[in-house]
């Protein structure tokens, strides 16, 4: 009778645990933010987490009744195989409502075959390859795709007499895309392209490959690198090897020119074209108090870049999956509510394909100059409604 009363006691005591344990989990929407947070695409991470941070001091951290969870885990990146292993605990032990982040094409991928399985709609704040939303019918990307945003280019250089060009692109899933759409688009309206360079991921050097480009002679070189430290770097050389005194132009996506590390580039950026869907000089209400509330919420992270409104736009589609759901988040439910989404974000309006789960938007051009004592990626010409030319 004595065990008999323990057990049942044992027993109650579990009951007892687990539904406060289920309590706690029914009371918040978990968010699990996949990025590299250190390593040397730590700013991607960074920027994320400040983009998300912005939109919920703006909007509080509640919805539909429930607290917001953000998890975050540092992949280090590039590392597809930790990536994977971070969003298996997240959707297993963590038991998270949405994934999230994605600065990197080869984590995106690794994680595509968890959100299938597990039913987890997967918000891609940043990967920008064309194939990455055909992997899981459960991603939808709130970023780019760099088809989206090379292919513009194309148009561009054409309509401004820019006919013969080098391109430079680093040589993994985003770097081919940018390459293939601009030489399809250039190419196909008349231009020729002289040379075509493929540069590594990781630590590329970039002098011998500047130098062969100079020696091409071309009107203008296009170029893709991840931003940060790498368009630093290829700047640099440019301007060492005597490319501009040489009258080769740079042509770019935005990368090139991120925001977040322009004003460290400095003069050394003036005049640079660049093709993009983001700048932090963007004219509109919407994006000023973007910017102003940013530095106020991230006082040491700069300006925002197209990573932070990725981001902060991925949570702004959460929070609409959200309230729409009463808080019980479903991923087929929340897949059909994101599909067609329209949002008002700083960069301008945006849309989900619904076909695609990819986004529509605005593509920019636009002119590095100076505000004040300050370079900025300046607009003066857009492409209205653009969608994923890659697919």
């Amino acid at each position: 009778m004595g065990l008999t009363k323990t057990v049942l006691i044992t027993m109650l005591a579990s009951t007892s645990i687990a539904s406060i344990t289920l309590a706690q989990a029914q009371e918040t929407i978990k968010i699990g933010l996949i990025a590299p947070f250190s390593g040397p695409f730590a700013d991607y991470g960074k920027q994320m987490e400040g983009g998300i941070k912005t939109y919920i001091s703006q909007h509080g951290d509640t919805v539909a009744g429930k607290k917001i969870q953000l998890i975050i885990k540092d992949t280090t990146g590039p590392a597809p195989e930790i990536a994977k292993r971070l969003a298996q605990e997240l959707v297993v032990r963590d038991k998270v409502d949405f994934l999230a982040g994605f600065g990197l094409t080869p984590e995106a991928l690794a994680v595509a075959p968890i959100a299938e399985q597990a039913k987890k709609p997967m918000i891609i704040m940043n990967a920008a390859t064309s194939a990455i939303t055909t992997k899981s019918n459960y991603i939808v990307r709130f970023s780019m795709t760099l088809p989206q945003v090379s292919a513009p280019m194309g148009t561009w250089a054409l309509k401004n007499n820019i006919k013969k060009v080098a391109t430079l692109v680093a040589d993994y899933g985003p770097g081919i895309d940018a390459e293939t759409a601009f030489k399809t688009t250039f190419t196909g309206g008349g231009g020729q392209v002289v040379e075509s360079i493929r540069v590594p991921l990781k630590n590329p050097e970039f002098a011998p490959f500047i130098q062969r480009i100079k020696d091409a002679k071309p009107e203008a070189i296009f170029i893709f690198v991840p931003a940060g430290e790498q368009s630093v770097a290829f700047m640099k050389g440019y301007r060492e090897r005597g490319l501009a005194e040489a009258g080769i132009k740079v042509i770019a996506t935005g990368d090139l020119t991120d925001d977040h590390v322009l004003p460290a580039m400095g003069d050394a950026t003036l005049d640079v074209i660049t093709t993009f869907h983001y700048s932090a000089a963007h004219d509109s209400a919407e994006n000023k108090t973007f910017v102003s509330d940013f530095k106020k919420i991230n006082p040491n992270s700069g300006r925002p870049n197209f990573m932070a409104v990725g981001a902060y736009d991925g949570i702004a589609a959460i929070y609409e999956v959200s309230k729409k759901l009463n808080g019980k988040i479903d991923g087929d439910k929340a897949m059909e509510i994101l599909k067609g989404m329209k949002l008002t974000s700083p960069r301008g309006p945006i849309s989900i394909d619904p076909a695609t789960r990819d986004i529509i938007q605005t593509v920019y051009v636009r002119k590095v100059a100076k505000i004040g004592n300050e370079v900025y990626n300046v607009e003066f010409d857009k492409f209205l409604d653009v969608k994923d030319p890659g697919k």
